[in-house]
């Protein structure tokens, strides 16, 4: 079965020294062993971070919230996979839709970058997910499906065990909205057949399908209930350590 993980994304929050003091108060916690925690942080904190986690000793994951396609060259500004699993991530977060939305990636460049740090021995949350006019017009199961099959689905068998998806209806992505946990379910179940159709059964039960959209303590348990739903990749509340402990707690 897919294992149940609580992934925040910080996004351009937190200094080096609010990451830190967060990271003092979450460690604090004795979370089940059957829950993976991991955490999208700035790229400054991933160093400093997971080495804060080295050191408490619990099984914490770091996240990078992007990465660049290439191994090196003239990227100014960029980091490439290498650089990231260097500095003590594990996990990259690609295909989120504000990169796709601010920055213009496409689903050609979110396999690239795919492939890159999948070579690299990271593993990707892949992410992908509906506006609110595609939802309203009935098309989002076709929408999101298209998504994953002109990115991930192109992945070789191996990789895509690499693969966790987190679908973000982009409507309740920082608005206070959030999918009912039956529209949840729906969209998960159907992206759980495209993989199946695609790799078989055995790749789709294990695949690890997150919610996206305005996870908070007060709707996570629902939410997680739902058999296809097998955890959430957090905004806002994962900047509070009690509240995504919270989370954590919900499964």
């Amino acid at each position: 079965m897919s294992r149940n993980i609580a992934a925040g994304n910080w996004k351009m929050n937190k200094s080096i020294q609010e990451g830190v003091s967060f990271m003092d108060s979450f460690l604090s916690n004795d979370f089940p062993e059957d829950v993976n925690v991991i955490l999208g942080v700035p790229s400054v904190s991933i160093f400093a971070l997971s080495q804060q986690i080295k050191k408490s000793g619990k099984s914490i994951n770091i996240a990078a919230q992007n990465c660049h396609q290439n191994t090196s060259g003239a990227f100014t500004g960029e980091l490439s996979p290498s650089m990231i699993k260097g500095a003590g991530a594990d996990y990259v977060i690609l295909g989120h839709s504000e990169r796709r939305a601010y920055f213009g990636e496409s689903d050609d460049l979110i396999l690239e970058k795919s492939k890159a740090a999948l070579a690299e021995g990271l593993k990707v949350i892949f992410c992908c997910g509906e506006p609110l006019e595609v939802r309203k017009e009935m098309t989002h199961i076709e929408y999101v499906t298209n998504q994953i099959n002109q990115s991930i689905l192109k992945l070789n068998e191996s990789d895509m065990q690499n693969i966790i998806i987190a679908y973000e209806p982009i409507w309740a992505i920082g608005t206070g909205e959030t999918a009912s946990s039956q529209q949840a379910q729906e969209m998960h179940a159907e992206i759980r057949n495209v993989i199946a159709t695609e790799y078989g059964e055995n790749i789709a039960a294990k695949t690890s399908i997150l919610y996206g959209g305005s996870v908070k303590p007060a709707n996570a348990k629902e939410l997680f209930s739902q058999p296809d739903v097998d955890g959430g990749l957090v905004g806002g509340a994962s900047l509070d350590a009690g509240s995504f402990a919270e989370i954590v707690f919900s499964f």
